[in-house]
């Protein structure tokens, strides 16, 4: 069984009330619920955590660098400003998907640069909640 780890960053907390036009209608419950019973038809064990806290993923990164054969990151507004997790990214020996529901080369300019980009084995974004899924489908091709 491999083990994907999924990093929610800051506000996706509030999915569902948060600009359903940009982001759809599912709740960060029904997005971890997704992923876990995707997770299972890929024989993934998955864990998925979500913070607002740019410390605790950096840590969770940290963590991560053994024991996880795949991480899943969306850093929220992290993705635009953390050199932070971009330094802890640096040292995971495993994929890295960049995972975004909205694409935000298509948003404000100032979304337009990700520091995780540069590190990521593959970008999947504008799909709403279904970045998860095709992010996970694109694991299962991969490892």
């Amino acid at each position: 069984m491999k083990k994907i780890l999924i990093l929610i960053g800051p506000n996706l907390n509030l999915l569902g009330a948060r600009d359903p036009k940009i982001y759809g209608a599912e709740t960060l419950a029904d997005i971890e619920q997704m992923c876990r019973e995707e997770g299972k038809a890929y024989d993934f064990e998955i864990e998925f955590r979500q913070s607002n806290y740019e410390g605790d993923l950096v840590t969770w990164i940290q963590e991560a660098r053994e024991g996880y054969d795949a991480m899943m990151i969306n850093a929220g507004a992290y993705t635009h400003t953390s050199i932070a997790i971009h330094d802890a990214l640096e040292f995971l020996n495993c994929p890295i998907i960049e995972v975004h529901q909205s694409d935000p080369k298509q948003r404000e300019p100032f979304r337009h640069i990700s520091y995780i980009e540069p590190l990521a084995t593959k970008v999947i974004k504008g799909l709403k909640a279904k970045s998860y899924t095709a992010a996970l489908a694109y694991l299962h091709e991969i490892l």
